[in-house]
């Protein structure tokens, strides 16, 4: 046994090798992506030397449009469902946050920004003015929900009404993490995310956030691997979890600003939501006057994209609701 263990420890190097050539996925370009994941209505704006990707559907007469921002990871294809929904009768706005999607990291004039809750808000308010939109109701899922607080608390004149879908904003009580986001945050490993990303770990992620994992399909797994090889896209979410940390720093603040909002507001969250807890939504139901929480059974930390018609039905009733009252 003991002549036969250098040779068995040789294979096995040579098999952690072969598996790690194997799963090397370098970055691709944003032009190869485009043809896949980019065909009409997709658009894309230089917002300030910023390449954005961006969906801008529906009647532009609508008087309150529809801004719909994705989480951590996604991209605009997560309300795709919704957007199908809805765009007969509402402006159905969707785009890639910075340095993730098909728009890439912070670029141009917003080269030197941190990818901060407050930087995103920005750019978003910053993007809404290039497109001309002033007043608007606010959508955002995870870090989007987060994204979607913070603009309602930079700029209350312009946000007319608030639906946060497993919103992060709070102190993180995760009951589980997807393990692409665990290897992520650890200093050293994650340098390896920028040439190295095996479809499996992506898939089991993926299938982490989901309260039936039996609903995530090949074709989703393609989505979110291809378009997280974007350039640049990995060594963003690196800096996006640094940027985090520090926000997290500041939760006394932040639940100051979450109780400080006025706006009319719908909180919706899967029930099966192991990343932010619905104990988390009832939290801001408690701390938002006047809001109202749905949980969604059945459903995980994206019910937006897991099951469009059951999540956008209180969506639609909500906004129409708030049309009325105009």
């Amino acid at each position: 046994m003991v002549r036969w263990l250098p040779r068995l420890v040789g294979l096995l190097l040579m098999a952690s090798a072969l598996a790690l050539a194997l799963s090397r996925a370098p970055d691709r370009s944003v032009q190869s992506l485009v043809a896949r994941w980019a065909p009409p209505p997709s658009q894309f704006i230089d917002l300030h030397g910023q390449l954005v990707h961006l969906r801008d559907e529906g009647p532009r007469d609508d008087a309150m449009p529809l801004v719909l921002v994705h989480g951590t990871s996604a991209s605009l294809h997560t309300w795709e469902g919704w957007s199908a929904a809805l765009r007969q009768q509402r402006r159905v706005i969707t785009f890639d946050l910075p340095g993730f999607g098909l728009t890439g990291p912070f670029s141009g004039r917003y080269a030197q920004w941190h990818y901060s809750g407050d930087e995103l808000a920005r750019f978003v308010l910053e993007l809404l003015d290039e497109l001309k939109v002033q007043g608007f109701a606010l959508g955002g899922n995870s870090l989007g929900g987060e994204v979607a607080w913070r603009v309602a608390s930079l700029a209350p004149q312009r946000v007319r009404a608030l639906v946060l879908v497993d919103a992060a904003g709070y102190e993180l009580r995760s009951e589980s993490v997807p393990i692409g986001f665990r290897i992520a945050n650890v200093p050293g490993i994650n340098r390896a995310f920028e040439w190295w990303l095996p479809r499996g770990l992506l898939e089991a992620s993926v299938r982490e956030v989901y309260g039936d994992p039996s609903r995530v399909t090949p074709a989703l797994v393609d989505r979110y691997f291809e378009i997280t090889l974007r350039e640049g896209n990995r060594r963003a979410l690196v800096q996006r979890f640094q940027a985090q940390a520090a926000d997290l720093q500041s939760v006394a603040a932040n639940v100051e600003r979450i109780r400080a909002l006025k706006v009319p507001t719908l909180l919706i969250w899967g029930a099966r939501d192991r990343l932010i807890p619905p104990t988390l939504g009832k939290r801001f139901e408690t701390d938002i006057a006047g809001s109202r929480l749905i949980v969604l059974d059945g459903l995980g930390h994206v019910p937006q994209e897991e099951d469009p018609a059951a999540s956008v039905a209180p969506v639609k009733a909500f906004l129409s609701a708030r049309a009325e009252t105009r």
